[in-house]
């Protein structure tokens, strides 16, 4: 093994006979590699036929030769490593380099990627703890964050240090390298090889049945039954250690495929009156079953990521309508590890961004009131809301004719920055946990921007929505300026009713006419909001709906059985 310099002054990062990988690639592609400046950062070479070859660093690519690949480059290649299994990746014996082909449709080997592989270790420090606690942990992360590379060390952690039973099930060779001996970097673990990635969950299974680990580690899962598999493990009491496709916890709940990982999401009816009670729909999602994984590690490098450490809970305030608030990690100048501000990530991080329609737009300018102005939900019946407020979700705050003053609904606001704001205008405002309580609603261009559920339904209700750049006192304290000679602070505000309330009883009124007498009904012109709603009334009872019309007078038609 030859040692290379580290992008990071506390860590090493060992490549793994690099040398190996340059003796198979051509002569004439070798020498434009020689050179410390072309070898340290090197992620790939490139070798595409009829094109020039490639060399990729971080942010930036490297012609190689002005000369155009030819097939005796590629095979060159093909003869110097070893065979391609079904993933069309192949590797070099105890190494942890991959080199991943692509065929033409007659199956023929047209263009190579050879990705150095690298062990790195350290790159567990700013987690480290949380991996020695025995729970079950899934990462998550963009392509060549270096999930593959944290998994590796994890794995090592554990074995040797731990002195846990460690078993790697190891699709592509990617995590233990080529061969039949496993590379180094993986400590005292133990590999299982697997024939085909079809058979993945298959060897998890056999993993835990045959061999007796404390810990499982797998990488890539992206299909069904491996997270059925994955669950399997997890109920046995052995410990998790997992990747997956997604670069957040918002990518997992929605993805039907993988929802189970993070405990699988269902859809639950509410009766007319308790649905009425929370002031919301009467399809809500709930988290179905408890999560697989214990804790969420979302990898923006190797010296900074994001934690969810409940899943469970955090999934469960996601599906009420609450921002996701992770806890972010990273490892300063001196190599000691950091909890980040939260309100640092809130500029930047939109977990409302799951929540959205798919539709967006510019905000407002600055502390500028915004009312309902057209759709922004998909009409579409299997559009069930994403993000509504279930079982456990306590009753909003009742509105009584003693309550005086505005009653202001924060999204992704800090609550103690806009209650100090508050103290200090003087204005009278009370902020409230749920839209339905509210008077206006206050929240941030970005959030805005990305119309979550709370916002969407804050619109339909017509509330005024005040928008600030950012959650600055300042800014605060000006917006709420505005509220000064606003009628809320002057006495008392009569109850708002529910527009809904007439929706759901004209709806139902109209589903028994067309089961008693047999023929459809068609309801008034409604946006898209109320039409979603009248298409999921009528699957309750199982009758079918259909829209018609243009907007502004679209409209939803009841059919018969």
């Amino acid at each position: 093994m030859t040692d290379t310099a580290s992008p990071f002054p506390d860590q090493q990062i060992i490549t793994d006979d690099l040398d190996l990988l340059l003796e198979a690639l051509p002569p004439r592609i070798v020498d434009a590699l020689q050179g410390a400046e072309r070898r340290n950062e090197l992620l790939e070479v490139v070798m595409d036929l009829g094109r020039l070859p490639e060399a990729r660093y971080p942010g930036r690519e490297v012609v190689l030769s002005h000369d155009e690949v030819g097939e005796d480059d590629l095979q060159f290649v093909i003869d110097h490593i070893g065979d391609f299994g079904d993933d069309n990746r192949a590797g070099i014996e105890r190494t942890l380099h991959r080199i991943s082909c692509i065929r033409n449709r007659r199956g023929k080997i047209v263009g190579l990627t050879c990705r150095v592989g690298r062990a790195v270790y350290g790159t567990i420090r700013v987690i480290e703890d949380l991996v020695l606690s025995g729970q079950s942990i899934l990462f998550l992360g963009k392509p060549g964050v270096g999930k593959t590379t944290m998994l590796r060390e994890v794995a090592r952690v554990l074995a040797d240090d731990a002195n846990k039973r460690v078993i790697i099930v190891d699709t592509s060779n990617e995590i233990g390298g080529d061969g039949d001996v496993p590379h180094p970097a993986i400590g005292g673990s133990r590999r299982m090889q697997v024939a085909t990635p079809l058979a993945q969950h298959a060897v998890m299974i056999e993993a835990v049945e045959n061999h007796m680990p404390e810990v499982i580690v797998i990488d890539e899962i992206g299909t069904e039954l491996e997270a059925q598999a994955a669950r399997t493990i997890a109920e046995r009491g052995v410990q998790l250690v997992g990747t997956a496709h997604g670069t957040s916890l918002e990518n997992l709940m929605l993805n039907p495929t993988l929802a189970d990982l993070i405990g699988g999401i269902q859809s639950v009816t509410l009766g007319d009156e308790e649905a009425r009670r929370r002031g919301t729909q009467k399809s809500i999602l709930e988290r179905k079953a408890p999560p697989t994984f214990d804790i969420v590690i979302e990898i923006e490098s190797w010296k900074r990521v994001a934690v969810h450490k409940n899943v469970a809970d955090t999934v469960d305030a996601m599906l009420r309508g609450y921002l996701a608030n992770p806890e972010t990690r990273q490892l300063g100048a001196s190599g000691r590890l950091e909890i980040v501000d939260d309100s640092e990530r809130e500029g930047a991080r939109t977990t409302a961004g799951l929540l959205s329609g798919g539709v967006r737009h510019d905000g407002p300018a600055f502390g500028e009131p915004r009312h309902r102005g057209g759709g922004h939900v998909r009409d579409h019946h299997r559009d069930a809301a994403m993000f509504e407020r279930p079982a456990e979700m306590p009753e909003a705050p009742a509105r009584t004719s003693t309550s005086t003053g505005m009653h202001l609904y924060p999204y992704g606001i800090p609550r103690s920055r806009l209650e100090a704001a508050i103290r200090s205008v003087g204005v009278n405002a009370t902020l409230v946990d749920d839209v339905a309580a509210a008077d206006a609603v206050l929240t941030m261009r970005s959030y805005y921007r990305a119309k979550p559920a709370a916002l969407r339904e804050a619109e339909e209700r017509n509330l005024p929505m005040y928008v600030v750049k950012s959650n600055s006192q300042y800014h605060l304290e000006q917006v709420l300026t505005q509220f000064r000679s606003n009628s809320y602070s002057e006495g008392p505000r009569p109850p708002r009713r529910d527009p809904m309330v007439d929706v759901f009883r004209e709806t139902e009124d109209a589903i028994a006419r067309v089961i008693d007498e047999g023929r459809p009904v068609e309801l008034p012109p409604a946006n898209s909001y109320v039409r979603r709603v009248q298409h999921q009334l009528a699957t309750r009872y199982n009758l079918d709906s259909t829209s018609s019309g243009k907007e502004p007078l679209r409209r939803v038609k009841i059919l018969p059985q």
